[in-house]
């Protein structure tokens, strides 16, 4: 992670190629040509029915090309760039989210008379190692023994779990994970409420191991997955029972082969955020008689350990670069929290519609129901997302803003992100800053271009209700026309595919 952030220090300079040109003119940008081309484009049959809209402008706001753009789309994970400038605005790049330990009654001889506090804020960094941690510090503390129970306190959030719109079928995967002001990721992707499963060959024909990362009692594995013989596919599938933390694994894993691994989501966070804690405590020495409970921490209890996240500058980069769910929700929550101290999404909402006429943009104009674009009920156009982007170009925070976009064609994925695979060897590549978007129907991509002649643009590309095919190489063959000089509809070709399952980073492998 650090390194990748290193990279992106120096991805800031080419931010300058985007505050300098504002009052570029149109005519550096042949209209005729690009419509002629940006239609030849998205005349594409494999469009044909869905609803497409696209708008091109200068970064001064001068319109170069437009469809259907005022209509109001589901956005998908274009949410995001909604999400991610609000909470900049709300809570600051520097805002930080607090974990701590603490305790109430008195330590003597070792032993604490009295309850232990878990207290969380929603940090989706929270590793097994951080609450690994947290048991260090309370040992060092001095604690050997608490009487009492282990409180876990997830009250600076809400307990609205899933968000409205979400599809039930998803809420098994990571990427549709319960939110909770006590969490825990198993990753550094800070796939925050869920665990990896991983699926190992043994011998042929002998049950194959199952493990999860980090090792958690929280879970209950049910397998009957087997090892077969060496150079068979892998028939693994793992699932998780609804309203349950039972995950079944079922198939074959083949001799010799590399682990299998599925990111499920955990049901209950608090409950998964707690048993890391109870165990790092026990690791450390430290004995808890009582039981794990839900409560409350008093004001007067005194903190024995704490832990503080990176700050939300860094927290963006994987965020947007991975396109993840619950990073958004969180902010939205945290957003509540800050403004009306209510940490729900209903709060988060409202103070994201508050600071959305800065933007340029009616809050009454839209429909935002969470942070990520889950939601079926989220509505906003391309025109709208277009006025974000040049506005948050005045902001103080934009570089960092600028950064956390995913870069296409760019392979580190922490640089490139869910563009990493997208628009290789093009002039798009290493220029194209933009958010993706993808839900099955729909399929989002904007952000912001510098054209061959270092005019600086942004665009917004939204597609609903197609079928069965990617549009994601239509989108490239957009971003490519614009970052190329002159008429380029001859070179770009949109060779349209089977339709995607999500976002690329919520597959982990592409």
């Amino acid at each position: 992670m650090r390194q990748s952030l290193r990279l992106l220090a120096g991805m800031l300079v080419a931010v300058t190629a985007l505050t300098g040109v504002a009052g570029a003119p149109v005519a550096a940008q042949d209209r005729g040509s690009l419509a002629g081309d940006l239609d030849a484009i998205l005349a594409n049959p494999g469009l044909a029915g869905a609803d497409v809209a696209l708008v091109v402008r200068t970064v001064d706001g001068q319109e170069l090309y437009r469809r259907g753009s005022d209509r109001r789309q589901q956005p998908a994970s274009n949410a995001k760039l909604v999400t991610s400038a609000a909470a900049l605005e709300v809570l600051g790049p520097d805002y930080r989210f607090g974990t701590t330990v603490g305790a109430t009654g008195r330590l003597a001889a070792r032993v604490l008379h009295g309850d232990l506090y878990l207290r969380g804020t929603g940090d989706p960094t929270m590793l097994a190692a951080d609450y690994d941690s947290l048991a260090a510090q309370v040992a060092a503390a001095g604690v050997r023994l608490v009487t009492g129970n282990l409180v876990a306190d997830d009250s600076w959030f809400d307990g609205v779990r899933l968000g409205t719109g979400w599809a039930w079928d998803d809420e098994p995967f990571y990427y549709d994970a319960q939110v909770s002001a006590l969490t825990a990721a198993p990753d550094t992707d800070f796939d925050a409420g869920s665990v990896i499963v991983r699926v190992s060959p043994t011998t042929a024909g002998a049950p194959a191991r199952v493990e999860t990362v980090p090792p958690t009692d929280h879970v209950r594995i049910v397998s009957s997955a087997v090892t077969g013989a060496a150079g068979t596919g892998s028939t693994v599938s793992v699932d998780r029972e609804h309203g349950t933390n039972t995950i079944t694994v079922s198939g074959s894993v083949p001799a010799g082969a590399s682990p299998v691994q599925e990111w499920m989501a955990v049901w209950d966070p608090t409950g998964y955020a707690a048993s890391l804690l109870r165990a790092a405590l026990g690791a450390h020495g430290v004995r808890v008689l009582g039981r794990t409970t839900r409560g409350v921490t008093p004001p007067a209890a005194r903190t024995l350990a704490e832990r503080r996240s990176m700050p939300l500058s860094e927290l963006l980069v994987p965020f947007m670069k991975l396109s993840n769910n619950l990073h958004a929700e969180i902010l939205m929550k945290a957003m509540g929290r800050a403004r009306s101290n209510e940490g729900s999404w209903n709060a988060g909402i409202a103070a994201v519609r508050g600071v959305l006429p800065g933007f340029g943009i009616d809050p009454a104009r839209l429909s935002l129901l969470d942070g990520s674009g889950l939601s079926r009920m989220d509505q906003i156009s391309p025109d709208q997302l277009v006025a974000l982007l040049i506005a948050a170009r005045s902001r103080p925070w934009y570089p960092v803003w600028y950064a956390a976009l995913p870069v296409a064609g760019e392979p580190d994925r922490m640089v490139g992100g869910t563009l990493r695979s997208r628009m290789r060897n093009t002039p798009a590549a290493g220029n194209v800053h933009a958010k993706t978007g993808s839900l099955t129907g729909v399929s989002s991509l904007s952000g912001y271009v510098t054209a061959a002649d270092g005019q600086a643009l942004v665009f917004s590309m939204v597609t609903n209700n197609s079928v069965g095919i990617s549009l994601k190489p239509i989108e490239d063959a957009v971003a490519v026309r614009l970052a190329s000089p002159g008429s380029a509809a001859a070179a770009v070709r949109a060779d349209t595919g089977p339709e995607p399952d999500g976002e690329c980073s919520w597959r982990k492998a592409c």
